[in-house]
Parts: C-alpha cells; sequence; structure tokens
C-alpha cells in the first residue's frame, strides 16, 4: 500500500512503517480488506492490542488523552496476548513528560498508575504509584545443607514449625516483638507518616501480611551441568530443602504510598483522571527528597523482615544456609542506561519486575503447585534489566471466589505433592499464568539457575483484605 494511502486511511507519519509492515502481512491473509482493516484499527487502536496480527500497529497509533509531548517514551513489551488495559496502561505512562523508557513484562497485568510487570525510567522524579502500594515486596530463599528426600519424614515436624514462626493476617504481630537494627534506622524520623508507622511498624516486624504473601518448605534442585562446570550457584548438583518467602513493608509502606500519592496529583493537577495515580514528585522538591527516603527505608524494613523469618525457622529446622537469595520487584533505582545513544543517571522503577542486570541473581516465583526459579539476569538493554516478578495472574479475585472449588484445588494439590496450611481460594493456581510460558518469553532477559518446588506452603487464611 502507498504512503499517501495509508495518510488518507489517517495513519500518522510515526507509524507509517508498521502500517506498511502489517499491510503485507494482511495481504497474505485471504479475503482481507486491507482499507477497512487500517480504517478500523485508526479508528480505535486500543481495541486491538490483544489481537497478535494487529496489536504492534495498533500500539503504534494509540495515543492517551493527554499527551504533552510529541511523541511517548520508547518502550517494548515481553510475551504475547497480555491483557489490553495493561498495555494501555503502559503505553499511557510512557506520554508522560518525565517518561524516558518504559518495557512491559510477560506476567504483566491491570494495576494501580502503572501495570503490575511495568518498568519506566523517569528523568529526576518518582511516582509512588509506579513503585506500588507494598513498597518492597521482595522475594527470599535459602537452600539448607540437607537434601530434599528429608521432607517426606518430618513434614508434620516442619509444619509446625511454618505455623509457629511466621503470622498472617492485616493487623497480624508477634508477642513478644521480635527485634531488628532496622528499627533504630534514622529514617524513620524522615517523615511524619514513618514517625507516626514506627511502633506499628515494629509490632509487624518479622511477619507476612496477606494477599499473594507466602512462606513455603521446598525441593530447591540444581541440575548437573552439560559442560562438566560448577554450579554458578556453589552448589553440588542435587535437590536440597529450602524455604521461600514473598512478602514487603506491610501496613507502613502501604501509608506512605497513599500519603505521598496525595501529594504528588495536588502537584499534578494537569492530569486526567484516568492518570492521575501516575502523579510524580520530583526528587528536587521536599515531598520527592522525603519519599525517597522512606521508600528506601521500606527497603529495609522489608528486607529485615524476610532475615527474621528465613533466621528463626532455620535455627528451628536445625540446618545450615548454604544459598542465601533476595531481591526487591516493588522499588526504584537509580541506575545508569543508554537511551538513544546517551548514558545517563534514571530513576527506574519496577513495579512487579525482577531486576536483572547482568549476572544479577533473582527470583522469580510461579504458584503453590507450580515451580518458581532462582536466575540470573543478561543485562537486556530494551528491557532497562527486568524481568517478571512471577506468573501474573489470569483474574481478579471477585473472578477467582467464582470459578474455583477447594475440593478440586485440593486434588490438584494432592497430585503435585503440595500440602497447603492456609489459603484463600482468591490465590489458588488457576488464577495464576502459565509460569513456563511466562519463563519461555524471557529467555533474552534471564538464565534459569535452579528450581523451586514447593511442598509445604503457607498463606494468609481467606476473607483477609489483600496487601499485595
Amino acid at each position: 500500500m502507498k504512503t499517501k494511502d495509508l495518510r488518507r486511511l489517517g495513519v500518522p507519519d510515526g507509524a507509517l512503517d508498521q502500517a506498511q509492515k502489517f499491510a503485507h502481512e494482511c495481504a497474505a491473509v485471504d479475503g482481507a480488506d486491507l482499507e477497512t482493516e487500517i480504517f478500523n484499527i485508526v479508528a480505535n487502536p486500543s481495541a486491538y492490542f490483544e489481537d497478535p496480527l494487529r496489536a504492534p500497529l495498533a500500539r503504534a497509533l494509540y495515543r492517551p488523552a493527554f499527551t504533552p509531548r510529541e511523541q511517548p517514551a520508547p518502550w517494548r513489551q515481553w510475551g504475547e496476548d497480555l491483557e489490553a488495559e495493561s498495555v494501555k496502561q503502559m503505553a499511557n505512562a510512557c506520554a508522560l513528560p518525565v517518561a524516558v523508557a518504559g518495557a512491559l513484562m510477560p506476567d504483566a497485568h491491570v494495576g494501580y498508575g502503572l501495570p503490575i510487570g511495568g518498568v519506566l525510567a523517569t528523568e529526576n522524579a518518582v511516582i509512588p504509584y509506579a513503585v506500588g502500594v507494598d513498597i518492597a515486596c521482595r522475594m527470599k530463599l535459602t537452600v539448607y545443607d540437607c537434601k530434599a528426600d528429608t521432607i517426606p519424614g518430618q513434614r508434620d515436624r516442619l509444619t509446625n514449625i511454618l505455623e509457629s514462626e511466621t503470622r498472617f493476617g492485616v493487623g497480624c504481630v508477634f508477642k513478644p516483638r521480635r527485634d531488628h537494627d532496622v528499627m533504630d534506622d534514622a529514617d524513620w524520623d524522615a517523615s511524619s507518616v514513618t514517625r507516626r508507622m514506627r511502633d506499628k511498624a515494629w509490632g509487624q516486624l518479622g511477619t507476612s501480611g496477606s494477599g499473594n504473601h507466602f512462606v513455603e518448605f521446598g525441593a530447591f534442585t540444581v541440575e548437573a551441568s552439560t559442560e562438566g562446570e560448577p554450579s554458578p550457584l556453589g552448589l553440588e548438583p542435587g535437590s536440597y530443602l529450602a524455604l521461600l518467602s514473598h512478602s514487603g513493608s506491610r501496613g507502613t509502606g502501604a501509608q506512605i504510598c497513599e500519603a505521598y500519592s496525595r501529594i504528588a496529583q495536588s502537584r499534578c493537577e494537569r492530569l486526567p483522571k484516568e492518570l492521575q495515580r501516575l502523579s510524580w514528585l520530583s526528587l528536587d522538591s521536599e515531598p520527592g527528597q522525603e519519599y525517597w527516603a522512606v521508600m528506601n527505608l521500606m527497603g529495609r524494613y522489608a528486607s529485615a523482615n524476610h532475615e527474621l523469618i528465613h533466621r528463626y525457622i532455620a535455627r528451628k529446622v536445625g540446618v545450615n544456609v548454604v544459598l542465601d537469595i533476595e531481591n526487591h520487584h516493588n522499588f526504584a533505582w537509580k541506575e545508569r542506561h543508554v537511551i538513544g545513544g546517551e548514558e545517563r543517571e534514571l530513576v527506574v522503577h519496577r513495579k512487579g519486575a525482577t531486576p536483572a542486570g547482568a549476572g544479577v541473581l533473582g527470583i522469580i516465583p510461579g504458584s503453590m503447585a507450580s515451580p518458581g526459579f532462582v536466575v540470573r539476569g543478561k543485562g537486556q538493554a530494551d528491557s532497562l534489566h527486568s524481568a517478571s516478578h512471577g506468573a501474573g495472574r489470569v483474574m481478579s479475585r471477585t473472578k477467582a471466589m467464582q470459578s474455583f472449588t477447594w475440593s478440586a484445588t485440593k486434588k490438584l494439590l494432592a497430585e503435585r505433592g503440595v500440602e497447603l496450611l492456609s489459603s484463600g481460594l482468591d490465590e489458588v493456581p488457576g488464577v495464576y499464568k502459565d509460569i513456563h510460558a511466562v519463563m519461555a518469553a524471557q529467555t533474552d532477559l534471564v538464565e534459569i539457575l535452579g528450581r523451586f518446588d514447593p511442598k509445604i506452603v503457607k498463606m494468609c487464611p481467606a476473607g483477609e483484605r489483600p496487601e499485595d
């Protein structure tokens, strides 16, 4: 199709190359009316985000209602058949004046402002909702010096340890309180929010909260290298007893997000209602500096929560830890990236995305009945050195409650050799994407070094408000 014909149909110059590519691909489809096809996509691009053939052209054509810049920041998507609304949210974020680059991971689904699985690099600005409500939600894995085949013989003992050494629920606390140096951190005084929340945070130290948070025993497997080389993890090939946990900064992180998002929205009044949760704070401003300080405090606090969970459980099990890996996946970092041929310092938000710089270790979980993986990043520039943070949901919690039954779920868990101590129906395996398909969609982002298979799983009992 000629360029003048594409322009006549409303295709802007910036999308002409993609339109020509689509015309070539579409011509191979019998009975295709090319002009009608392109006219319809131009008229309503977001309606085609889930169509594998038409989505690339639809993305090139889509412009948010708020367009303070001639062209959106460049961004790339991993995985196909992603939820259309999550793709739209990513495109909206890249239209912000502070946006520099973005990426969308294969586990993406709709979030507040930035989608879950969204990565956004900005210039000297931080977006509280692009970090997420549960600031510094993270993973931690510890591998023990005993083999996984010991699990069946001590299942009752391991179950009792999980029950006694973890706490789940929105208001859960430890009595007596647990101690950690993080509670003496000077940055508790950096904000009125953290000063007010410090005592509550101390009570919740070492707890897991609700939603998709978990603590679980499982088998961690390291395969022998085909080249005979030792594992980069420093472990001999085999299956080991291991502990995996997922949780964040509890109620304090949520309060920080809410408070500083309100401040950001008051300073970004030009944003339409649809984009209000993408409001940002300049790092040169006092609120921006406060948020940055307390966000990093929540990173240290969330890390302390996991440290205590793993320390107390390892002590009760009576084992030595031979491998310890952890990573945030709701956070913002100051990093240097090359964009448009120029290296510059950027604020990289990863909301439900795992850091995957070259050689960086991370953990990508599946579900209570599917494996998780220890990975090593490949430093893919277009992904802003990021990968998925898990399998990603395929349905809302409400739909999950309508779609699954405990009888079918218990049958599946029994088939997989998993004992579930507590959870809600909104967290059963069927609410998540196939983790193997997600991993297959990001082989250029990470290399798999080990596999974790859940065996004894503890989550928040049904009926609690999700904190994830």
